[in-house]
């Protein structure tokens, strides 16, 4: 198991977090939850629900607009 805290932290915390996220931490957060996908590959079953709530609360943020505001952002992102 990661030791990573938005991995092991439970998810209802995790829930909570997000609603109280700047746009920046939001996005910073899915951007992570993608490498720790990418990285997990055959075991991301604690992954992948957590980036299922983050979309969701991006879409919440952005109605209409599903993840352009997060791609826009990872594009302006020179380190990613």
């Amino acid at each position: 198991m990661s030791s990573n805290p938005l991995i092991t932290e439970p998810v209802e915390a995790f829930a909570s977090r997000l609603e109280a996220m700047t746009d920046d931490e939001l996005f910073v957060t899915m951007n992570e939850l993608e490498k720790a996908s990418e990285a997990a590959r055959d075991d991301a079953a604690e992954i992948l629900p957590r980036i299922a709530l983050t979309e969701s609360e991006i879409e919440r943020r952005f109605p209409g607009q599903v993840l352009a505001p997060y791609r826009d952002w990872k594009q302006r992102q020179p380190l990613l």
